[in-house]
């Protein structure tokens, strides 16, 4: 398996408040992208990913694979929104997180947020999680299309997402692995910038995982960069 991550800042904000989390001996990889005033984005995003990490570390025997790492994203969110509710500098504190935990040759997926996970399969991508945001579910429902929804005045606006309320639905899926296939963990920093196309090419022109990386946070930066960037690739050998 290799691995390659990348995250910048970009050009606008002050702070990085995305995280990401590679746990190479676990087989877990993870992006988060926070929200919050006061450096609570920040805390929120590493927070969740610090438990998650933790609870994914402590495999529980016979137990279901996706959901144990169901179970962690619901104990990341519990304790992050118990943090927000004690401080009011943290309130309304939250975070996207979407992760990945291989095992057995098997991709088990757990998503909240418009972060995205993507497969490349024969060098065609596809998405495998939804955005939850007020823009991906007009896009589902057919009010919007995609280039309107490039410029709508809502279009950062979260549906859902971890450490915002007491529970939170989790979506989760698992999948199959082949050989030379390449998961893509990304947060919204750069697909509000860069298309799916894009990022397709980029991997499929580029020798090298990190490389490929590098060139997409150029594009990002090319485009202004508004947002904090945060890429995670892990091609299966």
């Amino acid at each position: 398996m290799q691995t390659a991550v990348l995250t910048h800042v970009g050009l606008v904000r002050q702070r990085n408040e995305d995280s990401y989390a590679v746990l190479p001996e676990h087989s877990l990889f993870a992006v988060a992208d926070g929200m919050g005033g006061h450096q609570a984005g920040e805390l929120a995003s590493s927070l969740a990913l610090k438990i998650l990490g933790e609870l994914v570390a402590r495999p529980r025997q016979g137990e279901d694979c996706r959901e144990q790492l169901a179970q962690a994203v619901q104990e990341a969110n519990r304790r992050v929104y118990e943090l927000s509710q004690k401080d009011a500098d943290k309130q309304g504190m939250g975070t996207t997180l979407t992760a990945v935990w291989i095992k057995d040759g098997v991709a088990h997926l757990a998503h909240i947020g418009d972060s995205r996970a993507y497969l490349i399969r024969n060098s065609q991508l596809s998405l495998l999680t939804n955005d939850h945001s007020l823009v991906g579910e007009l896009l589902r429902q057919g009010s919007l299309t995609p280039s309107e929804a490039q410029s709508h005045p809502r279009r950062h606006a979260l549906t859902r997402a971890l450490g915002i309320e007491a529970e939170v639905k989790v979506d989760t899926r698992s999948m199959t692995l082949n050989q030379n296939d390449l998961l893509f963990l990304c947060t919204d920093g750069l697909t509000n910038l860069v298309s799916d196309e894009e990022i397709n090419a980029v991997f499929a022109e580029t020798e090298g995982l990190q490389a490929a990386l590098e060139k997409l946070v150029q594009l990002c930066l090319k485009r202004g960069a508004h947002d904090n960037i945060t890429m995670l690739a892990i091609r299966m050998d």
